[in-house]
């Protein structure tokens, strides 16, 4: 666990328009990989060897997965723009985002990547890409959450643990 808190740098840019294609080239190296690449490597194992896709609602998954990829591409703009760095740990924000999407959830582009790859899931009719979006939140929460947290008490002290009390991580403020 201690190696992994060494993995979160604050941004040395200053140059905004920098921060922001820096975060929209994470985001879709990340999509690339976990939304495209993995689930389609668990749906071509799931037909080859369990012979089988269910046929879900394709309108709905596809709605969701605009919904949840808006959310991101927003939740994104927000943390480059107003928290002057990426979503990555190794150029992460120099200031406290609590507005926009951070206003709802602590990690609005976890809750998004989670509802994208569960919506993929869905459109392949695939339980394997279900459960391994599902496994996602699991790690997330477990692993990289509480790091996450513990440099964000590190840098940001009492601001953050009163953000952290009033703003949950998977249900909605409303």
């Amino acid at each position: 666990m201690n190696s992994f808190n060494k993995l979160f740098k604050p941004t040395k840019s200053k140059n905004k328009f920098w921060i922001l294609l820096k975060t929209y080239l994470q985001t879709s190296i990340f999509w690339i990989i976990f939304l495209g690449i993995v689930p389609f490597g668990l749906i071509q194992f799931e037909s080859e060897f369990f012979g089988f896709i269910f046929s879900p609602q394709k309108i709905i998954a596809v709605f969701l997965f605009i919904s949840f990829s808006s959310l991101a591409l927003y939740s994104a703009y927000i943390m480059s723009s107003k928290g002057e760095g990426t979503p990555l740990p190794m150029d992460c924000a120099v200031k406290l985002v609590s507005i926009g999407p951070y206003r709802i959830w602590r990690n609005p582009m976890a809750v998004s990547g989670i509802g994208q790859g569960i919506a993929i899931g869905v459109y392949y009719g695939s339980v394997f890409v279900i459960v391994y979006a599902i496994c996602g939140a699991l790690l997330w929460h477990f692993f990289v959450r509480p790091a996450e947290e513990k440099d964000l008490l590190n840098r940001f002290g009492k601001s953050y643990e009163s953000y952290q009390k009033a703003t949950k991580n998977w249900i909605p403020r409303i």
